[in-house]
């Protein structure tokens, strides 16, 4: 495995910002790490790149722990914080052949990894610019090439296509996912669709703990219980008699005359047809929802 949680734990003060929790990354898979704001993302996050020290329990990258090999785990990593953090009155090369002499790299090497970052990214129009004048998009970029110019074993991303343009969030995904074929990857994100379109793994932190940690494709396991129909009557009818419905666990307003209808395993619809019959309604149309990862996510972390 390229990346171990155990049993991991921080306390600050008297709030467990992450509460026991365990999950595994193997590489050439990217994990969606996801959860409401205050969940215990970063706090993992920054567990994971040496930032803080966790209270108990551990982490391990490329087999280095943490705690006690922390050099070694930052050879190892790269990191994409939220608030990409960059010299912004530096030339896009200058500053990637700079973060790679950090990294102990020189001569010929620096300057054929730093091309090679250029090229990866696609920043080959913007090199020669001070940073400060790129776009958002291109900063971004900037950001993901000096999290890899030292060829790590695993990179942490964290909310990298906040801010960004359509356009950017596409050509961004792109290349975390090509990226990810090589490499052990955690992205932090809240958007879904993002998930769904460069994950092949997700876990769900809620209060510090977490509700779920499933490839993409088992997430359904998570619907079996309320399924969800979506009907449209000619008029508004009265919630409480179709919540009464035997099955039906709950009905909310979508918009107008259209509601969500929930129910478990057995089917309402005949018996909606009835209702229907005995008080009059006007059914327009009803369908079965098809459940996305926003519903998933929802009922896992409310």
């Amino acid at each position: 495995m390229s990346v171990i949680v155990s049993n991991l734990t921080k306390i600050y003060g008297t709030q467990r910002a992450i509460d026991n929790i365990s999950f595994e990354v193997k590489q050439g898979e990217i994990l969606g790490l996801l959860g409401p704001n205050g969940a215990g993302k970063s706090t993992t996050m920054k567990i994971a790149t040496c930032y803080v020290p966790p209270t108990s329990g551990s982490v391990t990258l490329a087999g280095y722990d943490v705690a006690t090999q922390p050099m070694l785990v930052r050879q190892n990593v790269g990191y994409l914080p939220e608030h990409n953090p960059l010299y912004l009155d530096m030339y896009v090369h200058e500053y990637l052949h700079f973060i790679g002499s950090l990294h102990g790299m020189r001569g010929n090497v620096l300057h054929s990894r730093t091309r090679q970052m250029i090229d990866m990214t696609g920043l080959g129009i913007e090199q020669n610019k001070k940073i400060g004048v790129l776009s958002k998009g291109y900063r971004q970029r900037v950001g993901l090439a000096q999290a890899m110019i030292h060829e790590p074993a695993v990179l942490i991303l964290d909310e990298p296509t906040t801010g960004l343009d359509p356009n950017q969030i596409v050509e961004i995904r792109n290349l975390i996912k090509n990226i990810g074929r090589e490499k052990t990857v955690i992205l932090s994100t809240h958007i879904m669709q993002e998930v769904q379109a460069i994950c092949d793994k997700v876990v769900i932190i809620n209060a510090g703990k977490i509700v779920a940690n499933n490839a993409i494709d088992q997430l359904k396991q998570y619907t079996h219980a309320t399924r969800i129909l979506m009907a449209e009557f000619e008029h508004a009818i009265d919630t409480v008699l179709l919540k009464a419905i035997e099955g039906v666990s709950d009905v909310t307003v979508v918009e107008g005359n259209k509601y969500e209808i929930f129910y478990g395993e057995t089917d309402v619809r005949s018996l909606i047809f009835a209702a229907c019959q005995t008080h009059g309604w006007v059914l327009l149309g009803m369908t079965q929802k098809e459940t996305s990862l926003e519903d998933i996510f929802s009922r896992l972390t409310q």
